[in-house]
């Protein structure tokens, strides 16, 4: 058994000790309620920093950590349909950074890919009750939306490093930061982004570019190195 697999089975064996019925515990489809980032943390070694929740107060969290690792605007047709927004903010955080107090079992899931409610990640999570979103759950982060906050300073606090898909965005922002057309790293920079980065892409694209074509003419090998060098 994996030692995840282990530590939900450890899990579920807490569960029913503290008096909770086996059907809502045992069978493979419980195993989410015992898996990061839906286990509980009974230990001292969760320390809350922030705390939030959906609108009806079905569902509060805590966060443990001071700050998200990276912060963005997504601008994409799909986020601004489902956030009915102009654009989404995400946070993001590994699993273990988050602790639902309450809720967790009122949960609900919807798989934008595939347009299914079934827990297929990555997927959205709200609140069943309310329909509040609380995060985009993916197979390894969480992306935590900070309007769900209790101190909305906090959520200003955790300004976005750029912009995504901007190209296909509802309002313009002028704030300065990087407007990549796609995926960040993957597209163009455009609008009012710093000029030092719009340099920067630009010779990044160059190279690539270069790199391509000088592949191409058989002067690199796919390994990087220069013909007659190896």
């Amino acid at each position: 058994m994996s030692a995840s697999g282990s530590a939900c089975s450890q899990n579920k064996e807490t569960a029913k000790s503290q008096g909770h019925d086996a059907s809502a515990v045992d069978g493979p489809h419980n195993d989410w309620k015992f898996r990061e980032p839906y286990q509980i943390h009974t230990n001292d070694g969760f320390t809350s920093v922030h705390e939030g929740g959906c609108h009806c107060g079905k569902v509060r969290y805590q966060i443990c950590r001071e700050k998200p690792l990276k912060a963005k605007f997504c601008h994409c047709g799909t986020c601004r349909r489902i956030h009915g927004a102009p654009f989404q903010h995400a946070a993001i955080f590994n699993k273990s950074d988050i602790n639902f107090l309450r809720g967790h079992h009122d949960l609900r899931w919807y798989d934008s890919s595939e347009k299914t409610t079934r827990h297929k990640l990555p997927c959205k999570v709200s609140c069943a009750h309310c329909g509040s979103l609380i995060m985009d759950e993916g197979r390894k982060m969480i992306l935590l939306f900070p309007g769900g906050l209790d101190d909305a300073a906090v959520g200003r606090a955790w300004g976005a490093e750029c912009h995504m898909f901007y190209a296909d965005r509802a309002v313009d922002i002028n704030d300065g930061l990087p407007k990549w057309a796609g995926m960040q790293g993957q597209s163009e920079l455009i609008a009012d982004s710093p000029a030092e980065a719009v340099k920067k892409r630009k010779r990044e694209v160059e190279e690539e570019e270069s790199a391509k074509k000088r592949e191409g003419e058989g002067m690199v090998l796919r390994d990087g190195t220069v013909r007659g060098s190896e």
